[in-house]
Order: structure tokens, then sequence, then C-alpha cells
């Protein structure tokens, strides 16, 4: 106890400096308030109308920045840290092209609930709506991948907004919101008095569910044969994982969790299935379709989980449980629903959820079709294959790392090889589908957890998107082991048009790519390259034992696909399924 005392009182004294009530600038009153609501670290990029923000940086030692190689780096980069520390991210950048270059991370951030605070800066007050030199209006363009947005005119507003920013998007179902601060205003000067209560009239989101409905879904349990829980991202996002594992033992109901949920229940449970949809397992897809009681925790009945929404879950009587009442009915006909935190929701039920005590053949069937349809593929000792690569990761590191990824084949692969057993340790673009998110969420996944080993799965087509952030790694020694599927082709591309457009390959080639190892060394990072299994041990041997950052080169099987793969347009119980 007694060596831990200094430190707390040490942050203890910086929270007293940082209050202090002074006249200071609303650049500097920007910076001590990020460090009120407990920032970390803030990835961004200057420009002229955040000057007077970054001139306020220069000798707060208190205050830690990280300078990314472009825009969509940085907030992608405070993306993987909300999502690996359950934190707000928190990002900066310049008016104009700067603030434009963030969109397309805000609407990933947007679509996978990720709480952010995104700071733009503008032009002065005065010249707002004359099309100044780099002026947009970055509040209407992202207006409807927002949580909330400010434009702030007035420097006593500072401490209020930011206050209020953090508090909407950590609250309710999270999501990114955007602070826009005029030059003028970031220079102006004022009385600096931190935010300290939220009153906002009309936002009040309901954490508590309804008794009545969590009665309704216990009798459902006690009536159903073929119960089936899916549970999503809002699991992880609540912190309700431990109330989930409790839920799955009591009910002894078979679960399934979505691209966005792995994570949030252990992969060597007896009662996991795997993940549904598109690319789901055989077991997941079917227990949904024949399912009669699907239980939706803390997802939203996305069209890649649904397929057919036709014909999805033809006898299930439906149960949703979201925070946010919107997602309830939208995509799905719902029979019981239940607005409320998951975490919430489950530990009120937990004390008197019933067993499944008729679903004893049910598990059975479960338990069956896991035996008899894995996940497969035709291996090879001739060429790697990336799902041999990723059940390496898996096996070397026993699960336990951070993985991030970008977007594709190799995407799908780490879906269906990697086995997560904790939460927050899985971090994709589910929704959005953004390329280039793979490597610089892992920067920010790893200054989230310094300690922790983080890989950062990407395919040769999005490594090329944020490549430039290799010399984040190199200049800060941020130790991400940085895997790429190199298979020379945009891999899941060319897997549609074989399979739906009649092999007619159009403008898939990634020949002219660089040699990935040259740059990785150009960045001053180790790059290494593997063609076969023994070099591909070797090489990743060589890269966990090395402290700081590396590019490991996996030249892979050029037309490999993803198995299973539904269609669109089908059911997902219609699965292509494969050679193997």
């Amino acid at each position: 106890m007694s060596a831990q005392t200094p430190e707390v009182r040490s942050t203890e004294q910086l929270r007293e400096k940082w209050m202090k009530p002074e006249v200071i600038t609303g650049s500097e009153i920007l910076l001590r308030s990020l460090l009120l609501e407990g920032v970390e670290c803030v990835f961004g990029y200057p420009g002229g109308a955040v000057l007077y923000i970054y001139d306020a940086m220069y000798g707060f030692e208190d205050f830690k920045h990280v300078l990314t190689r472009h825009e969509q780096g940085a907030i992608h980069a405070a993306d993987g840290y909300a999502r690996a520390s359950g934190k707000v991210g928190v990002c900066i950048a310049t008016s104009g092209p700067g603030a434009t270059n963030l969109v397309t991370g805000i609407a990933t951030a947007y679509m996978d609930s990720v709480p952010m605070v995104v700071i733009t800066g503008n032009v002065a007050t005065t010249l707002i709506g004359t099309d100044a030199f780099q002026e947009a209006d970055i509040t209407g363009i992202t207006m409807p991948i927002t949580k909330h947005s400010y434009l702030v005119r007035d420097v006593e507003d500072l401490p209020r907004v930011i206050h209020e920013a953090f508090h909407i998007a950590s609250t309710g179902r999270k999501g990114p919101v955007l602070i826009d601060i005029p030059k003028d205003v970031s220079a102006a000067k004022a009385l600096f008095q931190p935010g300290e209560s939220v009153h906002l009239r009309g936002y009040n989101p309901r954490t508590v569910p309804n008794r009545m409905q969590l009665d309704k879904l216990c009798r459902a349990i006690e009536d159903a044969e073929r119960p089936m829980i899916l549970a999503g991202g809002g699991v992880i996002y609540s912190g309700a994982h431990e109330a989930l594992y409790e839920f799955v033992n009591r009910t002894q109901i078979p679960i399934t969790t979505t691209l966005l949920g792995l994570g949030a229940f252990p992969s060597g449970h007896d009662l996991w299935t795997g993940m549904p949809g598109m690319h789901g397992t055989y077991t997941s897809n079917n227990a949904i379709q024949q399912s009669d009681l699907l239980i939706n925790i803390g997802a939203r009945f996305d069209d890649r989980v649904t397929g057919n929404l036709n014909g999805f879950a033809p006898n299930a009587k439906i149960v949703h449980i979201d925070i946010d009442p919107a997602e309830i009915g939208k995509n799905v006909p719902t029979d019981i629903p239940i607005v409320g935190d998951v975490k919430t929701v489950l530990e009120m039920i937990n004390p008197d959820v019933p067993a499944a005590a008729r679903a004893d053949a049910w598990r059975d069937q479960i338990r069956k079709w896991k035996a008899e349809y894995p996940y497969k593929y035709n291996d090879s000792n001739e060429v790697l294959k990336p799902q041999w690569v990723i059940e390496m990761l898996n096996e070397t590191t026993e699960g336990e790392a951070i993985v991030t990824t970008d977007v594709g084949q190799h995407q799908m692969w780490a879906a269906q090889y990697y086995k997560f057993n904790q939460p927050r340790s899985w971090i994709t673009s589910g929704g959005l589908g953004t390329m280039g998110f793979g490597f610089p969420s892992a920067i920010g996944a790893q200054m989230a957890h310094p300690d922790r080993l983080v890989i950062s799965i990407n395919g040769d087509g999005g490594m090329q998107m944020c490549s430039q952030e290799l010399a984040i790694c190199a200049i800060n020694n941020i130790p991400v082991k940085i895997v790429v599927i190199n298979n020379q082709v945009l891999g899941m591309v060319r897997q549609w048009q074989e399979l739906i457009y009649d092999n007619r390959y159009s403008h898939i080639d990634l020949a002219g790519s660089p040699d990935f190892v040259k740059l990785a060394e150009a960045y001053g990072v180790k790059g290494l390259r593997a063609t076969t299994k023994e070099e591909a041990r070797r090489a990743w041997a060589e890269a966990l034992e090395t402290p700081g950052p590396v590019l490991i080169d996996f030249v892979v099987e050029k037309g490999e696909n993803v198995y299973p793969m539904v269609t669109q347009g089908s059911t997902i119980d219609q699965m292509l399924m494969g050679d193997a």
C-alpha cells in the first residue's frame, strides 16, 4: 500500500494543478479538460487551424500526443485504443482536408459503436461560411455518422462542451462525438472552470430493463426445446462478459458470437458454436435456423449475420436485448423486446433465470454438428495456406494476444481460426468494413496495453493504405507484430468474382505492390518473409523474440477461398462449404 501512495498523491497533485482556476487560452482549456477526463494519449496531425492548440502542447509534459503520418492513421489508432481499453479514444486534426480525412474513421467508429471524441480545428468564426482557405463544414459533413457534434463559438463553452462530449460518447449506445473549434476560439482567453455535471435535455439512455420483460424471457426459456443465444459487440462494450458466462452456464443454452462479439464468450466452452453468418460455422447457422427461441444479446441483426431476412430463423420466438431501442425490431420482428444495458439486464435476470430443461436433445444435436462440421481447408506442404498461418499464430500465442485485422479474406480467416478467450482482444472493422484500419488500430491497441502482445493481421491491399504509420512504430518503438497475408490480389473481391461473377476477374491484380520487407526496413522496422511452413515458423519465432516492431510477409496461396460462404440472397443455412 505504501509503495502506491506516492503515485496516488502525484496523480492527485496533477489533477489539482489541472483544475486550478486561471485565465487561460481556449487551447490550454482543451488540453486541461482532456487530462481531467482521464485521457492518456491523443493521436493527431497539426495544421493551420489548430496551431494554437499544438502551441499549447509545447513543453506541456503532462499531455501525451502521438504524431501519426496521416489523419486516417490518427483516427484508426484512436479507435483501436478505445476498443482495446474500453476508454474514450481521442484524435485531433486541422480544418478542411485534415478534418475530411477523418470521415472514414468516424464512420467506422459510428457503425461499430466505439466511444470517441474527435477534435477538429476550423477557420475563425468571422470567416465561417465564406469559403475561406481550408474551410469545410465538418459538423454538417459528419452529421449522419456522429452521435453528436459541437461547433464551439464561445471559449467559455469549451469546458462544458468537452465534458458533455465524453459523457455522450461513453454512455448509452457508445459512439463518436465531434468538437469543431474555430481558430479564434482556441486563441481566446477565459477563466477555466472544469465541467462538473451534465444536464442534457432529451438524452437519458435507458439502462434498467422492464422487469415484466425479463419474466417473459424466463418463461420462454422454460418452454423452449431448441433455444439459441446470439451475442454481439454490445456484450463487450458494456463489460458484460462475466454476466453472459453465468447466464449461459445457468441456462445451458448454446451460444454463437458475432464478428464483433468474438471474445465475449470463451471459445473453448462446450456450448460455444463459433461465429454465425456469411462466413460462420455450419453449426451456428443451422442452429439459428432451426431454433425455436433466439435470444439476441447486444447484436444488431446485421445483414451479414441474417442473410435473407425472409428466411431468417423462421420458427423462432425472437428476444432482443439492446441499449438502443432503435435497433429493436429494425431488421427482425421482435417478440420480447428488452431495452437496457446488457450487463444490467443479465445481472438482473441471472439470479432467477431457469435452465433450458427441455433442450437436452438439442444440445446433443449441437455437439454432433460441431464434431462433424468444423472449419476445414485443404492443407499443403508445397504452398503456404493462409488458414495454417492463422492457426500457427493461435497455437504459439495460446489465443492470448490482442489481434487487429484489416478487411478481407484474412479478416475472416482470423475470425475463424484464432480462438479468443477474453474480451477486447479482437479489433476489426465490422459494420463499415474499412480497409486501412488494421495496422493503425494495432498501434492504438498497443498504446493502451504496452505489456501485451499485439498482432496486426493485414492483407497486402489494406496494408498499403496506411503503411506510412510504420514510421510511428519505429520512432516510438511500438512493438506491434505486423502480419501481411500476401496473396498478390484483392482476395475477397477475387473470391466473389470467381463464385458469383463467373470468373470475370476485373481489376484485382495487386502486381506492382512493394516488397513489404524492404518497405518495413525503409522505415526502420525489421522485415521478414516466409513462403513455406518451415520459414513461417522460423520467422514468427524471430518476431516474437524481437522486442520492437516486426513485419512478417507471409506469401500465401493466391486462389484460396474463405469457406463456408453464404451468398447474397440466400438464407444462412444455404452455405457453400468448399472442396474440404
